[in-house]
């Protein structure tokens, strides 16, 4: 007991309550990344099996959506499995599934994740990759929460960061070869809006676990602009104490990662509108007045952007009805 009969445990909430209305005060990321780096390694520290320092990394994660929450970000990313994981051994690969399943299932039977706190859950990557029964409840907990607007949980599963790239670039390239766009309608913006986390804000922070430094093919092209913090604790002990160092790095940089993200933005903004300006005199036969070659550059924009919106609208109709589909199966 701590002085007038407070626990230890109020005297927790209570700094944790000042901790997050101090943090508050300044400015926090809608969008924040997580490398979950580290749990084998606690495993074999503590003298566990792979798969229980898995487990307890899933019961890390939760506790720290919670603060998260708290925080009021808007978007969480995490490094679940990578592609290269499967090159595992086979047991620890069919562990984690069993895991993933079970954690899922969880989240979508027992968790107040979903339905109290109205957290949206996505599935980053190419879940076709992994066994039936995972891609079932996976598209079910992604089906049963696409409504919810509090948060977002995006959940990278058979998910490398150069994968993601090759299939936004495909997602344009199929367009062209359909003759829904044009060659010229490939640039920066259009494969940013193919990306899987097309819907989220800009990542602000990525963090990553256990001492390594360096990003594993995760979220490549979102860390462009974002703040990197490298924390050496293993990622089953990653504690309050670690997530307010993390935030207040990012408060620490926050006007230098806003200003790179602004000279970013515009230098993309140049490239794309020089690009423009080319496509408008080879299409009138270089023949465009300099008076006129703005105007011609806005149609050209709007006839670009409506190519693209009705491509997109279809692809992602079309993965909207594939994981309804999947989400069926789930019994």
């Amino acid at each position: 007991e701590i002085g007038g009969g407070a626990s230890d445990r109020d005297m927790q909430d209570a700094v944790r309550g000042w901790a997050v209305k101090t943090l508050k005060a300044g400015p926090l990321p809608r969008h924040l990344g997580i490398i979950m780096d580290g749990n084998r390694r606690y495993a074999k520290k503590n003298h566990m099996e792979n798969c229980k320092g898995h487990a307890l990394g899933f019961e890390k994660l939760r506790e720290t959506l919670d603060w998260c929450l708290q925080l009021g970000i808007d978007v969480v990313t995490v490094y679940a499995f990578s592609i290269e994981n499967f090159k595992r051994p086979r047991a620890e690969v069919d562990g984690l599934m069993s895991l993933a399943k079970e954690k899922f299932l969880q989240l979508m039977e027992k968790s107040d994740l979903i339905e109290k706190h109205q957290v949206c859950v996505r599935v980053l990557g190419d879940i076709s990759l992994l066994p039936d029964d995972l891609q079932a409840v996976l598209a079910k907990a992604v089906h049963t929460s696409r409504k919810n607007k509090r948060a977002v949980l995006n959940v990278c599963f058979a998910y490398t960061s150069r994968h993601e790239i090759v299939h936004a670039t495909n997602q344009l390239l199929e367009g062209v070869r359909q003759g829904a766009l044009l060659p010229t309608d490939i640039n920066e913006r259009s494969i940013e809006d193919c990306l899987f986390t097309h819907n989220s804000p800009p990542l602000d922070l990525l963090v990553r676990t256990s001492g390594e430094v360096r990003l594993s093919d995760f979220l490549l092209w979102q860390t462009a602009n974002a703040c990197l913090v490298f924390t050496h604790v293993l990622w089953p002990e990653f504690s309050f104490r670690h997530f307010v160092a993390c935030m207040l790095r990012y408060q620490w940089n926050y006007d230098q990662v806003q200003a790179a993200r602004v000279a970013h933005t515009a230098a993309v903004d140049r490239r794309i509108y020089d690009d423009d300006a080319a496509n408008a005199r080879r299409a009138a036969g270089e023949a465009v007045p300099a008076s006129q070659l703005a105007e011609h550059i806005a149609a050209a924009r709007v006839q670009r952007e409506a190519r693209l919106a009705a491509h997109l609208a279809a692809v992602r109709q079309a993965t909207a009805d594939h994981i309804a589909a999947l989400a069926a199966r789930s019994a």
